[in-house]
Formats: C-alpha cells, structure tokens, sequence
C-alpha cells in the first residue's frame, strides 16, 4: 500500500477533486482517456498543469504528476483545465454537510447533551476547515493558471522581439536598396546617351525597385505590436490586482473562532447539562458566505487570465506568419543587390572591353598620321626645310583624332566612376549584411 502511486486531480471547471491509483509505466495518454470518463472533458481540451504552471509533458509517463516532497504525495494536486473553456462561472459544488450538522443547521436552537453536542461540533469544525481548505486548493489552482500565462507571455515577449528586430533589419536594407537602385538608375540614364544601353536591364531594374516597394509591406508589424502591448498591459494589471492574493483571511478567522468554540465546549463536565449550537451555526452561515463570496472573486479572476493566455495562443501563429513574411521579403532584396551587382560588373566588363578597342584605333589613327611627316621629309629640296610642326597632320585629321581622345577620357572617367561605385555599393551591402 506504501508503493501505490494516486494522483489527485482537481477539476477547476467544477471545483471537485477526482483521485486516480497508477499503474506502473501507465501513460500520460492512458491517464487522460480515464479523466476524460471521470470529467467528461475530452483528452484534447484537457490541460494539465502542476503547481508551478508547468503543463505535464505528454512523452513522459503519468508517474510525472505525483512527485515525493515534504508535504507527502497525498496532499499535491495536479490542474485539470478546459481549454475550450475561457469563462469559469460554475455552477461549483459545495462541500456537503454531514447528517449531524445538518440537524443543527436546520434548528440551531435545539437543545443536545453535552457528550453529544461535542461529536456534532467536532463535524462541524471539520466542514469549517474544509470550506477553508477548498478555497485553498482553488487559489492555489488560479496561481498555477497565472503562472502558466506568465510563460505563455515570456514566448510572446521573446518571438515580438524577434519580429521586430527582422523588421527593423529588413527595414535598413529596403532603405539601402532603394538609394541605391535609384542612384544607379541616375548614373546610368546619364551615360546611356553615349555609353552603354540596354532596355532589358534597365527594365530589369525597375522591375526590381517595384518588387522592393511591395516588400515594405513585410516590415508593417505596427498592428500586432499594438495587440502585444495592449496584452501585455492586460497581463500586468491582473498581476496587480488584488484577486491575484489571498482572500481567505475571513474564513481563516471564522475557521479558528469555530476550533476555539469547541474548545470551550471541551472543557465543560460531561454532565447532565443542556446547549444549543446557536454560535456554532452562525459560524457555518458566515463561512459559507464567506466561501461564495471569494470563490466568485477566483473564478472571475480565473476568467480573465484564461482570456489573456487564449489571446497569447491566437496572436502566436500570426507572429509566426509575420516572421516568414519578413524572412522571404529579406531574401528577396538580398538577391535583386546581388544581381543587380553582377549586371553592374558586367556593364563594367562590357565597358572596359570597348575601352580597349577605342585605344587600338587611337593608337592606328596616331600611326597614320606620323607617316606622311616621315615619307615628307626626303622628298623635300634642301633650302625649303619647314618648320618642325608642319609634320602635323592635316586640320581635318587633327580634329578626329582630338575627338577620339576625348571620347576615351570620358569613357575612362565613366568606367572609374561606375567601378568605385560598385565597390561602394559592394561595401555598404557587407556591413549590412
């Protein structure tokens, strides 16, 4: 009997605790089918949850819930929680009087003798401690429902931040997407006059700076940061509220004013004297009292935590279809920069390569010209020798040859610019990155 392992479970939705003896090795799975039997909630809507908020871990075996302790295992409860259920409004069955106390309730002026009047007072300071000890249970019940939220809230916090930390990286480099292609663009439309074109590329790129403009969208978190911030102002005045404490300081006081009546009743000879349990049942009266009245206080607190933590679980999905939106948008801009950089180097590569060609045929216009002045010189007689310059070539021939120059100055100077940029731009997307 010393090895048997029972849970107690205590039904938050009705407020009665059902007790389960262990099979060795049984199941968590095992578990639930038998309290779905005892309760009528289904496996799937059952939440298990221990004193400290830890929901019990469906891999593990049902042993998990009873755990050795100072207390003793028969005095540690495991949560039963509806999770289709957000409100807790009752009806909550009340500890039942006994035959005894009854009788007193109904005529509390009924005269008992005083041997028998302590076996009825000793029931009824039994059910006082029990009405105590059931609101006791159920608090207790209400923080480990806190608890859990306050987990469910510490995810929350930790995947917001996450989100807003993509959204504000995606944010940066959308911003330097943009400077850049727009620059770009500039640079190109004034080079493309007398340089080089391409209308495919170029509508490649607008194509780009459109499809950048519709990944903004991503970063646009502003309405579920606004649905965190209102949950988590939520969150933090239920924790101030004073249902969160205690409230069974009454019962306590009623519970020890009933221990020293019968106290009092115990010190009295057992003779052939008469009393009535007038005292005693007022007693009774105001610790029922007492007990309703906290007990819609839990529940209505209760109610409310279990709202915020459904809140948590409905606004998880969307932070995670948030985080994926902004993942694809941040791959999408880092591959329009890295094949926007490629067609600049190829630009580049495209440039360099009429540059070599322009030189050769500066470098044929340079030798045709120093010919005649090589071929004029034996041909003339000897006391007509001109001046040095008229070896020049004709003006017409200076001037194309003045222009090709020019041309391959501008070129060189595009190309220097159109390089020292996409270092930049290489640059500027590393420390991005």
């Amino acid at each position: 009997v010393l090895f048997l392992q029972i849970v107690h479970i205590l039904n938050m939705t009705s407020a009665k605790i059902v007790s389960f003896l262990l099979h060795p090795e049984e199941s968590l799975h095992s578990l639930q089918i038998r309290i779905e039997f005892e309760t009528g909630i289904s496996t799937g809507n059952q939440e298990l949850l221990l004193e400290t908020g830890i929901c019990l871990d469906p891999r593990k075996p049902a042993s998990q819930c009873v755990i050795d302790g100072v207390r003793g295992w028969d005095s540690y409860m495991v949560y039963l929680f509806d999770k289709s259920k957000t409100v807790y409004d009752g009806p909550f069955a009340s500890r039942s009087l006994s035959d005894c106390v009854n009788y007193i309730v109904q005529d509390s002026k009924i005269q008992l003798p005083i041997p028998q009047l302590r076996k009825v007072w000793a029931e009824a300071v039994h059910y006082v401690i029990g009405l105590k000890e059931d609101y006791s249970r159920l608090f207790q019940g209400q923080r480990a429902a806190m608890l859990s939220l306050l987990r469910y809230n510490a995810n929350l916090i930790k995947m917001k931040n996450n989100m807003v930390s993509a959204s504000q990286q995606l944010k940066a480099k959308l911003e330097f997407f943009h400077q850049s292609i727009r620059l770009d663009l500039e640079r190109y439309s004034d080079q493309m006059a007398y340089g080089i074109s391409s209308e495919k590329m170029l509508k490649a790129w607008k194509e780009m700076e459109e499809k950048a403009s519709q990944c903004a969208q991503a970063e646009d978190i502003g309405y579920l940061d606004e649905q965190i911030m209102a949950l988590h102002t939520e969150i933090v005045e239920l924790q101030k509220s004073p249902y969160a404490r205690r409230q069974g300081e009454v019962m306590e006081t009623l519970e020890q004013r009933a221990i020293d009546l019968y106290k009092q009743l115990k010190t009295r000879p057992p003779d052939h004297t008469y009393s009535d349990s007038t005292d005693m049942v007022k007693i009774i009266v105001q610790t029922v009292q007492s007990q309703d009245r906290v007990l819609k206080e839990l529940f209505g607190h209760l109610s409310k935590l279990l709202g915020c933590k459904q809140k948590i679980i409905d606004l998880l999905p969307k932070i995670e279809v948030a985080l994926n939106n902004i993942k694809e948008a941040d791959n999408s801009v880092m591959q329009m920069q890295g094949k926007r950089q490629r067609e600049i180097w190829h630009l580049l590569k495209i440039a360099c390569t009429q540059s070599s060609s322009r030189s050769l045929v500066s470098s044929s216009l340079e030798g045709t010209a120093s010919t005649p002045a090589a071929t004029w010189l034996p041909q003339s007689s000897s006391g007509n020798i001109p001046h040095p310059l008229s070896s020049v070539a004709t003006p017409e021939d200076g001037e194309n040859f003045v222009h090709v120059i020019e041309e391959n100055l501008n070129y060189l100077e595009l190309f220097s610019s159109i390089l020292q940029e996409a270092r930049q731009e290489q640059n500027s997307s590393m420390m991005v990155s």
